[in-house]
Formats: structure tokens, C-alpha cells, sequence
């Protein structure tokens, strides 16, 4: 099974809960741009290791994070 996942970079907030919660550790922040809010979005560092279990989903405050299974 493959998974992509996607974010709404520019209403993410870098609070990092995804980063914490995801089993593969495959999240971070990325330190190396800012959105318009003026934070680090989360981005994806190995999207190959995503397994698609959706817990960065479901810990996201404010829902930017959609899991796609294939």
C-alpha cells in the first residue's frame, strides 16, 4: 500500500504535534522556509516510510494534514 500525505502549508502553525505522534518519524519541521503566518510548516522526509496510519491527521488542531491510501 502507498501513501501520500499532504499539508496546508500555509495555515500549518509548526506546533509539531504531527512531528511527535507519527510511529515512522518521517515529519519535521522545515526550519529552511516560513509560510505567511511566518512559522516552519511541517513537511514529509521520507514519504516512502509513510505507512498512511493517519495519527499526524488526527492530532492536527487544525485539520491541514490529509492521508491519501493508493
Amino acid at each position: 500500500m502507498e501513501a501520500k500525505l499532504t499539508f496546508d502549508t500555509d495555515r500549518c502553525k509548526g506546533c509539531g504535534l504531527c512531528v511527535n505522534v507519527c510511529p515512522k518519524q518521517i515529519l519535521a519541521l522545515d526550519t529552511s522556509t516560513t509560510n505567511r503566518k511566518g512559522y516552519h510548516p511541517a513537511m514529509v522526509t521520507d514519504q516512502s516510510k509513510c505507512i498512511a496510519c493517519a495519527s499526524c491527521a488526527k492530532m492536527c488542531p487544525d485539520s491541514i494534514i490529509t492521508v491519501e491510501k493508493f
